[in-house]
């Protein structure tokens, strides 16, 4: 959602009119609604919201698959427009992968090019590789990956074009289809609009999570966490419990909030991060939210924290799409991720923030002494880093809207 949303200011000076097809809210089971992203819009934006099969209905029955319930309706609406009106392209830009398969029907039907634009791997090995327990449990996650591999093929080797937020879905296109074109490939990582936070900061939420006046230090982390993530976590907490038995005077100060940690709305959510922090003996000093937040207040929290805690995955190809307002929050920043994540050349690239590489199990222990000495006994707990203000403006929504328009124009004469 958030690529849409935030080239939609920037569209139509690219010579694009876009129209938006999107499933509505009230069907989207367990959604977190965010009134002020509409007021992000643009003035004149023209969005065909379609409903489908209501999640109360089908719950009973032991699903609730967004698409199975309103994948149908979102082709009908989508076909309407195509067989009355003039369309150039048509952008896939979701996670819910089974609407790529939409594409190679239209462009029979209609003869208009697509575009894929992969925020997540389709055809996903990780938990294959890694043995953790994939979400929804192994049987839907497996029929899931049978449908993707005899769908992935046809909708990958007709499009126009295909996006990728990481360097690595590509690679893993590249490697199961030798053959694919290089030059439809583009990796195009979301970005960040600097506006977002001055309207998050004008429209504060009504009954914040925490207070940030309270006389603690607060380290804030925002987003889903995965059984990926647990490496990482241990590192973090266990490098501050030793930080509190080394200084308790200092280390009494903190307070870590974990936001929005599971997709699932409570009380049906879990948790992913209180238990860690309880198994490392730091569980006073640890908050988790499980429930997700709007991403306006999501931003609230960021830029008021004291310090931001960006948690990565153990799977080297991951790449936090939310990395980009926590640089933008202009904080002390530490991000803990596999070493060969994109993130670290993205750090690096910008110059902000410390970053510790943690890979797996095995890198717990170097890692939490690592950020033990550069985090907690070091001012960068404190200070806030660096920052490549040039650098970061080559990823901003408007300069990734250009390029993203210039994919468009491309793919009407590929």
């Amino acid at each position: 959602m958030q690529r849409v949303r935030q080239a939609l200011p920037y569209l139509a000076k690219c010579g694009w009119e876009p129209t938006i097809v999107a499933i509505a809210p009230e069907f989207v089971a367990g959604a977190t609604l965010d009134f002020l992203l509409e007021s992000a819009y643009p003035p004149g934006i023209r969005i065909v919201r379609v409903r489908g099969i209501p999640p109360g209905l089908t719950k009973p029955l032991g699903f609730d698959n967004l698409w199975l319930r309103c994948g149908a309706a979102v082709r009908r609406a989508a076909e309407h427009l195509l067989a009355t009106e003039r369309f150039d392209a048509v952008l896939f830009s979701t996670t819910q992968f089974s609407a790529f398969s939409l594409g190679p029907r239209w462009r029979d039907r209609f003869a208009v090019p697509y575009i894929l634009d992969y925020q997540d791997p389709w055809v996903n090995d990780y938990y294959h590789r890694s043995g953790v327990p994939p979400p929804g449990g192994r049987l839907k996650f497996g029929l899931s990956q049978w449908s993707a591999r005899r769908r992935e093929p046809r909708a990958v080797g007709h499009a126009a074009a295909i996006l990728s937020v990481s360097p690595a879905y590509i690679a893993d296109l590249c490697t199961r289809y030798p053959t694919l074109d290089r030059s439809r490939l583009h990796v195009l990582p979301f970005g960040v609009e600097p506006a977002d936070f001055s309207l998050a900061l004008r429209e504060p939420p009504p009954r914040p999570l925490f207070d940030f006046t309270d006389g603690f230090r607060h380290a804030v982390y925002v987003g889903r966490c995965v059984a990926g993530m647990q490496p990482a976590l241990r590192a973090f907490f266990r490098a501050f419990r030793r930080h509190q038995e080394s200084s308790p005077g200092v280390a009494e100060r903190w307070r870590f909030h974990f936001v929005g940690t599971d997709y699932a709305p409570p009380p049906r959510s879990r948790e992913w991060v209180s238990p860690l922090a309880r198994e490392e003996g730091v569980a006073d000093f640890v908050t988790e939210h499980t429930g997700r937040v709007p991403y306006f207040e999501a931003l609230y929290y960021l830029r008021n924290a004291d310090a931001l805690l960006a948690i990565g995955s153990d799977d080297s190809s991951y790449n936090a799409s939310k990395l980009f307002p926590y640089l933008l929050a202009r904080r002390p920043l530490l991000l803990v991720f596999h070493p060969q994540s994109p993130v670290r050349e993205l750090s690096e690239q910008v110059g902000s923030g410390i970053f510790v590489g943690c890979a797996g199990t095995s890198g717990i222990t170097p890692a939490a002494a690592e950020i033990l000495d550069r985090w907690f006994n070091h001012p960068a707990s404190s200070t806030v880093p660096p920052f490549n203000e040039a650098r970061l403006g080559s990823f901003t929504a408007e300069v990734l809207t250009r390029r993203l328009a210039g994919i468009l124009e491309q793919s009407l004469v590929g």
